[in-house]
Protein backbone atom coordinates (compact mmCIF):
# COMPACT_ATOMS: atom_id res chain seq x y z
CA UNK A 1 0.00 0.00 0.00
CA UNK A 2 1.38 3.40 -0.94
CA UNK A 3 2.03 6.02 1.74
CA UNK A 4 -0.63 8.71 2.21
CA UNK A 5 -0.04 11.83 0.15
CA UNK A 6 1.42 14.85 1.86
CA UNK A 7 0.84 17.18 -1.09
CA UNK A 8 -2.51 18.64 -2.17
CA UNK A 9 -3.59 17.17 -5.53
CA UNK A 10 -0.25 15.45 -6.03
CA UNK A 11 -1.66 13.20 -8.77
CA UNK A 12 -2.84 16.13 -10.89
CA UNK A 13 -0.52 19.05 -10.23
CA UNK A 14 3.27 18.89 -10.60
CA UNK A 15 5.44 19.73 -7.63
CA UNK A 16 6.65 23.31 -7.77
CA UNK A 17 9.06 25.48 -5.84
CA UNK A 18 7.19 27.67 -3.32
CA UNK A 19 7.77 30.86 -5.29
CA UNK A 20 6.14 29.32 -8.38
CA UNK A 21 2.79 28.48 -6.74
CA UNK A 22 0.01 30.92 -5.90
CA UNK A 23 -1.92 28.76 -3.43
CA UNK A 24 0.02 27.63 -0.37
CA UNK A 25 -1.67 24.85 1.58
CA UNK A 26 -0.73 24.78 5.26
CA UNK A 27 -1.93 21.74 7.27
CA UNK A 28 -2.48 22.47 10.97
CA UNK A 29 -3.66 19.30 12.78
CA UNK A 30 -4.36 21.10 16.06
CA UNK A 31 -6.93 19.66 18.46
CA UNK A 32 -6.87 20.83 22.05
CA UNK A 33 -10.21 22.28 23.16
CA UNK A 34 -12.90 20.42 21.21
CA UNK A 35 -15.95 20.00 23.42
CA UNK A 36 -17.98 17.21 21.81
CA UNK A 37 -16.86 15.00 18.93
CA UNK A 38 -13.15 14.55 18.29
CA UNK A 39 -11.02 13.92 15.22
CA UNK A 40 -10.19 17.35 13.81
CA UNK A 41 -6.48 16.59 14.17
CA UNK A 42 -6.96 14.06 11.36
CA UNK A 43 -8.77 16.55 9.10
CA UNK A 44 -5.86 18.08 7.19
CA UNK A 45 -4.32 14.71 6.35
CA UNK A 46 -7.64 13.28 5.18
CA UNK A 47 -8.35 16.30 2.98
CA UNK A 48 -4.91 16.14 1.38
CA UNK A 49 -5.15 12.38 0.84
CA UNK A 50 -8.57 12.71 -0.83
CA UNK A 51 -7.45 15.64 -2.98
CA UNK A 52 -5.53 13.27 -5.23
CA UNK A 53 -8.88 12.08 -6.59
CA UNK A 54 -10.04 15.54 -7.71
CA UNK A 55 -10.25 16.71 -11.29
CA UNK A 56 -8.13 19.76 -12.08
CA UNK A 57 -11.00 21.38 -13.99
CA UNK A 58 -13.41 22.47 -11.28
CA UNK A 59 -16.34 23.00 -13.65
CA UNK A 60 -15.48 26.60 -14.46
CA UNK A 61 -11.69 26.93 -14.49
CA UNK A 62 -8.40 25.23 -13.59
CA UNK A 63 -7.23 26.57 -10.21
CA UNK A 64 -4.29 24.18 -10.32
CA UNK A 65 -2.84 26.18 -13.21
CA UNK A 66 -1.96 28.84 -10.62
CA UNK A 67 0.25 26.32 -8.82
CA UNK A 68 -0.36 24.69 -5.43
CA UNK A 69 2.39 24.23 -2.88
CA UNK A 70 1.87 22.18 0.29
CA UNK A 71 3.91 22.94 3.39
CA UNK A 72 4.77 20.33 6.02
CA UNK A 73 2.18 20.19 8.78
CA UNK A 74 2.69 22.55 11.70
CA UNK A 75 3.88 20.68 14.79
CA UNK A 76 0.90 20.94 17.12
CA UNK A 77 2.40 19.27 20.18
CA UNK A 78 3.06 21.42 23.21
CA UNK A 79 1.55 24.51 24.76
CA UNK A 80 -1.25 26.28 22.85
CA UNK A 81 0.49 29.67 22.84
CA UNK A 82 3.58 28.10 21.28
CA UNK A 83 1.48 26.34 18.63
CA UNK A 84 -0.42 29.53 17.82
CA UNK A 85 2.90 31.33 17.49
CA UNK A 86 4.17 28.66 15.10
CA UNK A 87 0.99 28.94 13.02
CA UNK A 88 1.47 32.70 12.85
CA UNK A 89 5.09 32.33 11.77
CA UNK A 90 4.15 29.86 9.03
CA UNK A 91 1.42 32.14 7.66
CA UNK A 92 3.74 35.17 7.78
CA UNK A 93 6.30 33.18 5.80
CA UNK A 94 3.72 32.47 3.08
CA UNK A 95 2.71 36.13 2.95
CA UNK A 96 6.35 37.20 2.70
CA UNK A 97 6.49 35.20 -0.53
CA UNK A 98 3.47 37.13 -1.81
CA UNK A 99 1.32 33.99 -1.86
CA UNK A 100 -2.20 33.11 -0.72
CA UNK A 101 -2.52 30.96 2.40
CA UNK A 102 -4.98 28.04 2.34
CA UNK A 103 -4.99 26.69 5.89
CA UNK A 104 -6.45 23.29 6.75
CA UNK A 105 -7.43 22.60 10.38
CA UNK A 106 -7.76 21.34 13.00
CA UNK A 107 -10.05 23.01 15.48
CA UNK A 108 -11.15 26.59 14.89
CA UNK A 109 -8.64 28.01 17.38
CA UNK A 110 -6.18 27.68 14.49
CA UNK A 111 -7.72 30.75 12.85
CA UNK A 112 -6.47 32.97 15.67
CA UNK A 113 -2.93 31.86 14.84
CA UNK A 114 -3.60 32.53 11.16
CA UNK A 115 -4.82 36.07 11.86
CA UNK A 116 -1.75 36.74 13.99
CA UNK A 117 0.33 35.65 11.01
CA UNK A 118 -1.20 38.49 8.99
CA UNK A 119 -0.38 40.88 11.82
CA UNK A 120 3.23 39.66 11.83
CA UNK A 121 3.40 40.27 8.10
CA UNK A 122 2.22 43.85 8.63
CA UNK A 123 -1.30 43.24 7.29
CA UNK A 124 -4.04 44.71 9.50
CA UNK A 125 -6.41 46.41 7.07
CA UNK A 126 -8.63 43.40 6.49
CA UNK A 127 -11.93 41.93 7.60
CA UNK A 128 -12.97 38.36 8.32
CA UNK A 129 -15.99 36.59 6.87
CA UNK A 130 -16.95 33.44 8.79
CA UNK A 131 -19.13 30.49 7.82
CA UNK A 132 -20.01 28.52 10.94
CA UNK A 133 -22.79 26.92 12.94
CA UNK A 134 -21.46 28.61 16.09
CA UNK A 135 -20.68 32.25 16.80
CA UNK A 136 -17.39 31.46 18.62
CA UNK A 137 -17.67 34.79 20.46
CA UNK A 138 -17.42 33.61 24.07
CA UNK A 139 -14.75 35.37 26.11
CA UNK A 140 -13.66 31.93 27.32
CA UNK A 141 -15.09 28.44 27.21
CA UNK A 142 -14.52 26.06 30.12
CA UNK A 143 -12.09 28.70 31.42
CA UNK A 144 -9.98 28.76 28.27
CA UNK A 145 -9.71 32.03 26.30
CA UNK A 146 -7.91 30.15 23.51
CA UNK A 147 -10.84 27.78 22.99
CA UNK A 148 -12.34 27.07 19.60
CA UNK A 149 -15.50 28.68 21.04
CA UNK A 150 -13.63 31.95 21.65
CA UNK A 151 -11.66 32.37 18.45
CA UNK A 152 -13.87 35.07 16.92
CA UNK A 153 -13.90 36.97 20.21
CA UNK A 154 -10.12 37.20 20.05
CA UNK A 155 -10.33 38.40 16.45
CA UNK A 156 -12.90 41.16 17.00
CA UNK A 157 -11.08 42.30 20.15
CA UNK A 158 -8.02 42.76 17.95
CA UNK A 159 -10.04 45.28 15.92
CA UNK A 160 -10.82 43.09 12.90
CA UNK A 161 -14.33 43.63 11.45
CA UNK A 162 -16.39 40.43 11.22
CA UNK A 163 -19.27 39.15 9.10
CA UNK A 164 -20.90 35.88 10.17
CA UNK A 165 -22.84 33.56 7.84
CA UNK A 166 -25.02 30.59 8.76
CA UNK A 167 -24.76 30.86 12.56
CA UNK A 168 -27.48 28.96 14.44
CA UNK A 169 -25.98 28.15 17.85
CA UNK A 170 -24.99 30.95 20.21
CA UNK A 171 -25.55 32.19 23.75
CA UNK A 172 -26.60 35.50 25.29
CA UNK A 173 -22.98 36.46 25.95
CA UNK A 174 -22.32 36.14 22.24
CA UNK A 175 -25.36 38.24 21.35
CA UNK A 176 -23.92 40.99 23.55
CA UNK A 177 -20.48 40.58 21.96
CA UNK A 178 -21.99 40.96 18.52
CA UNK A 179 -23.55 44.28 19.52
CA UNK A 180 -20.40 45.56 21.24
CA UNK A 181 -18.11 44.72 18.34
CA UNK A 182 -20.61 45.58 15.59
CA UNK A 183 -20.55 42.11 14.08
CA UNK A 184 -22.66 41.77 10.93
CA UNK A 185 -24.71 38.58 11.01
CA UNK A 186 -26.65 36.71 8.33
CA UNK A 187 -27.82 33.84 10.49
CA UNK A 188 -29.06 30.50 9.21
CA UNK A 189 -32.64 31.22 10.26
CA UNK A 190 -32.69 34.20 7.89
CA UNK A 191 -30.78 32.87 4.89
CA UNK A 192 -31.32 29.10 4.77
CA UNK A 193 -35.15 28.88 4.55
CA UNK A 194 -35.15 31.62 1.92
CA UNK A 195 -32.31 30.11 -0.07
CA UNK A 196 -30.32 33.35 0.09
CA UNK A 197 -26.96 32.76 -1.55
CA UNK A 198 -25.70 36.32 -2.04
CA UNK A 199 -24.84 38.97 0.53
CA UNK A 200 -23.89 42.61 0.18
CA UNK A 201 -20.99 43.79 2.31
CA UNK A 202 -21.26 47.29 3.78
CA UNK A 203 -19.42 50.02 1.90
CA UNK A 204 -17.08 50.59 4.84
CA UNK A 205 -16.09 46.93 5.20
CA UNK A 206 -12.36 46.44 4.42
CA UNK A 207 -11.38 45.75 0.84
CA UNK A 208 -9.22 42.80 1.90
CA UNK A 209 -11.02 39.75 3.32
CA UNK A 210 -9.86 36.59 5.02
CA UNK A 211 -12.51 33.87 4.75
CA UNK A 212 -12.81 31.23 7.47
CA UNK A 213 -15.03 28.22 6.88
CA UNK A 214 -15.91 25.89 9.72
CA UNK A 215 -17.42 22.89 7.95
CA UNK A 216 -20.15 22.65 10.58
CA UNK A 217 -21.54 25.82 9.02
CA UNK A 218 -22.81 23.49 6.31
CA UNK A 219 -25.80 21.31 7.04
CA UNK A 220 -24.88 17.85 8.40
CA UNK A 221 -26.88 16.30 5.55
CA UNK A 222 -24.11 17.66 3.31
CA UNK A 223 -21.04 17.31 5.52
CA UNK A 224 -21.63 15.52 8.84
CA UNK A 225 -17.93 14.82 9.48
CA UNK A 226 -17.35 17.44 12.15
CA UNK A 227 -17.25 17.58 15.93
CA UNK A 228 -20.49 19.46 16.63
CA UNK A 229 -22.94 19.18 13.71
CA UNK A 230 -26.03 21.39 13.95
CA UNK A 231 -29.13 20.93 11.77
CA UNK A 232 -30.41 23.77 9.61
CA UNK A 233 -27.13 24.72 7.98
CA UNK A 234 -26.00 25.91 4.58
CA UNK A 235 -26.25 23.74 1.49
CA UNK A 236 -23.33 22.91 -0.80
CA UNK A 237 -24.16 25.35 -3.59
CA UNK A 238 -25.36 27.99 -1.14
CA UNK A 239 -21.99 27.91 0.64
CA UNK A 240 -20.07 28.29 -2.60
CA UNK A 241 -22.35 31.07 -3.85
CA UNK A 242 -22.03 33.03 -0.61
CA UNK A 243 -18.24 32.81 -0.84
CA UNK A 244 -18.38 33.86 -4.48
CA UNK A 245 -20.55 36.87 -3.62
CA UNK A 246 -17.91 38.00 -1.12
CA UNK A 247 -15.07 37.37 -3.59
CA UNK A 248 -16.79 39.48 -6.26
CA UNK A 249 -16.95 42.45 -3.89
CA UNK A 250 -13.56 42.22 -2.19
CA UNK A 251 -10.05 40.82 -2.55
CA UNK A 252 -9.67 37.43 -0.84
CA UNK A 253 -6.25 37.41 0.84
CA UNK A 254 -6.52 33.87 2.17
CA UNK A 255 -8.94 31.31 3.54
CA UNK A 256 -9.12 28.33 5.81
CA UNK A 257 -11.22 25.17 6.15
CA UNK A 258 -11.63 24.18 9.80
CA UNK A 259 -13.14 21.50 12.03
CA UNK A 260 -13.28 18.65 9.51
CA UNK A 261 -13.23 15.38 11.46
CA UNK A 262 -13.11 12.39 9.11
CA UNK A 263 -15.33 9.40 9.79
CA UNK A 264 -13.68 6.03 9.26
CA UNK A 265 -14.77 4.24 6.08
CA UNK A 266 -16.84 7.21 4.86
CA UNK A 267 -14.39 8.62 2.35
CA UNK A 268 -17.13 10.55 0.55
CA UNK A 269 -16.84 13.21 3.26
CA UNK A 270 -13.05 13.43 2.88
CA UNK A 271 -13.58 13.94 -0.84
CA UNK A 272 -16.26 16.58 -0.20
CA UNK A 273 -13.94 18.56 2.09
CA UNK A 274 -11.11 18.35 -0.45
CA UNK A 275 -13.40 19.42 -3.28
CA UNK A 276 -14.73 22.29 -1.17
CA UNK A 277 -11.17 23.51 -0.63
CA UNK A 278 -10.38 23.32 -4.34
CA UNK A 279 -13.66 24.99 -5.32
CA UNK A 280 -12.78 27.93 -3.07
CA UNK A 281 -9.41 28.18 -4.84
CA UNK A 282 -11.27 28.32 -8.15
CA UNK A 283 -13.52 31.13 -6.97
CA UNK A 284 -10.48 33.09 -5.78
CA UNK A 285 -8.80 32.52 -9.14
CA UNK A 286 -11.77 33.67 -11.20
CA UNK A 287 -12.68 36.65 -9.01
CA UNK A 288 -9.09 37.92 -9.11
CA UNK A 289 -9.08 37.66 -12.89
CA UNK A 290 -12.39 39.52 -13.11
CA UNK A 291 -11.00 42.28 -10.89
CA UNK A 292 -7.88 42.54 -13.03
Amino acid sequence: MSAPSTRFMDTEIPELAPEKARFHVLPVPYEKTVSYGHGTAHGPGAIIAASGQLERWDGSSDPGAEGIYTWPAVDCAGEPKRVIGDIAAAVARILALGKLPVVLGGEHTVTWGVVQGYFEAGVRDFGVVQVDAHADLRDAYEGDPLSHASVMRRIVEAGIPLVQLGIRAFCEEEVAARKKHKVIAHDAAQIVPRGIDQIELPADFPQKVFFTLDVDGMDPSVLPATGTPVPGGLGWYQTLSLFESVARQRSIIGFDVMEFAPIANFHAFDFAAALLTYKLMGIVQRSARAQG
